[in-house]
């Protein structure tokens, strides 16, 4: 996949994920096949007032070969002033959220909420297009309530998004039910700009249904969590590697920089992911969402995957 003078050198990206997607995990799936990675959300506002609540969020692994900061508003000039700011200069591509569904982003009239006024979100889009030096993509969701897709999709190609992204699902919706294939095969068909597919990838299986639409792109969220080397599965290359020692990596990364009392809290949700699908998970799991410290998750964890 192509966007403009980018080449990504293959199709799958990893989604952004608040709270999950931190510059640990985006190094381990990018050792492990990801095309390119997307940043947690960044407020533009707090990029504005508070930049040092994102300097972290913001960095960036060598492994990482296309990197794409996502950033979430509702005032068309803070956003462009985001663009411009020097955080993310070493950002190859700037996306803007229209997608998120969580309650705290939606009442601002953020993330999804925007899907239900089409002309501030063209105006965010043209005034951060105009503001920046790198391509914008934007990634939204089916609609609000009902599906827009398509007549969204037009506004943000003509107001110069280089691409967009669909998580085929509506703001209602959430993460249940299922993504709907069929709505971004015609969001494809609709539009001149790349289109990325998002939604329920996490297998070969669902990877094959999802490039049936014609997507020029796989952004896969929920399906890595836990499964970082899925990015080399779905190439075709099926990981016999040391898992652990994928942990391992996830962890040092993130140890240079947050201390020890934050980690051991943090990086339970990412110790039981990666404890999922072995024998005796379940008591496992009991002992990870327990353990004092990461040393003794790591120990419990090793002990885990070298069965």
């Amino acid at each position: 996949m192509k966007i403009g003078q980018i080449d990504f050198g293959g199709n799958l990206i990893l989604a952004p994920m608040a709270g999950v997607t931190d510059l640990g995990f985006r190094e381990v799936c990018s050792l492990h096949g990801a095309d390119a990675t997307v940043s947690e959300m960044l407020s533009a506002r707090a990029m504005m007032h508070n930049p040092k609540k994102t300097e972290f969020m913001v960095e960036s692994s060598p492994a990482e070969r296309i990197k794409i900061g996502q950033i979430f508003g509702h005032e068309p000039d803070v956003m462009a002033l985001a663009c411009q700011n020097p955080l993310l200069k070493h950002y190859d591509i700037i996306d803007i959220n229209m997608g998120c569904p969580a309650p705290k982003i939606v009442k601002n009239g953020e993330g999804s909420a925007l899907m239900k006024d089409m002309k501030r979100a063209e105006e965010i889009i043209k005034a951060c297009v105009k503001a920046s030096k790198v391509p914008v993509s934007v990634k939204f969701r089916l609609g609000y309530d009902g599906d827009i897709s398509c007549d969204f999709g037009r506004m943000c190609e003509e107001s110069g998004a280089s691409f967009v992204t669909l998580h085929a699902r509506t703001t209602g919706q959430g993460y249940s039910g299922h993504a709907d294939y069929e709505a971004i095969a015609r969001l494809k068909s609709a539009l001149s700009i790349p289109v990325i597919g998002n939604g329920d990838v996490v297998d070969e299986e669902s990877y094959s249904r999802m490039l049936s639409t014609g997507v020029d792109g796989v952004m896969i969220g929920r399906g890595a969590q836990g499964r970082p080397w899925i990015f080399d599965e779905l190439k075709g290359k099926p990981f016999n590697g040391d898992k652990f020692e994928v942990v391992k990596r996830h962890v040092e990364v993130l140890r240079q920089h947050y201390d020890e009392a934050w980690l051991t809290l943090y990086l339970r949700k990412h110790f039981l992911w990666y404890a999922s699908g072995y024998e005796g998970a379940t008591k496992t799991r009991l002992a990870l969402a327990t353990s004092p410290s990461v040393d003794e998750s790591l120990k419990i964890l090793q002990e885990l995957m070298l069965k």
